[in-house]
């Protein structure tokens, strides 16, 4: 991959980031609150929408810059010589890995806008530090790993799907798709990802939200799983799947459309 093409990615991915995560904030607190373990309204139900919104505009350009860059640069790696039964598993492969490297970003960022969510009146600065002196800097890593668990089979569905959907279109049209083309196979892939993979994000969230030194709060997945699972059945694994599919959907016609427009301006 030329150095100009991985700049390109670096910084299309960081504005794409940027543009859907600030849009669709209220969406994202609507759904962190329905999942949280208080439940909805104490919460903060619809009050400070925008609670926890500065650690997302600080994370997120290098979150998901971070992430593109690895995706094209091992997808580019992967592609010589490979056939083309073998595409899908690349894209697999190089969205995964580019998920290891932008949970290094996103979680921390994560971490505390979840917890500015679930406590309005606090501000991002007073939970950060909060944080800091009650768990240390292990406590912005609380999550890492269910967060990882969640993102890799997102990304598993979305990403093939988005690359399958635009071979596709061209394939029917006889040219490569458009950037508003790719959005809307971004919103079916990433519709589809986010209802399969909403029980994983219950789990995150719980384990993100926990108290410190209570079960959740040591981050097994699968104990998460359980828990909720006993206490508020399937309606408990797939709480906020509506505000979550509406957010992901629209966030991927935002994101994937504004990267490849992004991208095709860069180069």
């Amino acid at each position: 991959m030329e150095p100009r093409e991985s700049w390109a990615a670096l910084a299309a991915g960081g504005i794409a980031g940027v543009c859907v995560d600030l849009i669709l904030f209220p969406l994202d607190t609507v759904k962190t609150r329905l999942q949280s373990p208080q439940g909805f309204r104490k919460a903060g139900g619809f009050r400070g929408i925008y609670a926890g919104v500065p650690s997302t505009a600080i994370g997120s350009f290098p979150n998901a810059a971070a992430f593109f860059i690895t995706y094209e640069n091992v997808k580019s790696m992967l592609h010589h010589g490979s056939t083309s039964y073998l595409t899908p598993a690349t894209h697999m492969v190089a969205a995964s890995l580019g998920e290891v490297v932008a949970c290094l970003i996103r979680v921390p960022s994560e971490v505390v806008k979840q917890r500015a969510q679930v406590s309005p009146s606090s501000s991002t600065l007073r939970i950060l530090s909060h944080t800091l002196y009650h768990e240390g800097f292990q406590g912005l890593y609380r999550g890492y790993k269910s967060t990882v668990l969640r993102e890799i089979p997102f990304s598993l569905v979305q990403f093939p799907l988005w690359e399958s959907l635009k071979d596709l279109w061209s394939w029917k049209q006889g040219h490569v798709v458009d950037s508003w083309q790719s959005a809307v196979c971004g919103a079916f892939a990433g519709g589809f990802a986010a209802a399969v993979t909403t029980p994983l994000d219950v789990a995150k969230t719980r384990i993100m939200l926990a108290k410190a030194g209570s079960s959740n709060a040591s981050g097994n997945v699968l104990a998460a799983l359980g828990g909720i699972w006993r206490t508020q059945g399937l309606s408990g694994l797939f709480a906020g799947v509506v505000p979550r599919m509406a957010a992901i959907s629209l966030g991927g016609f935002i994101f994937l459309g504004t990267y490849e427009k992004t991208r095709q301006l860069l180069l």
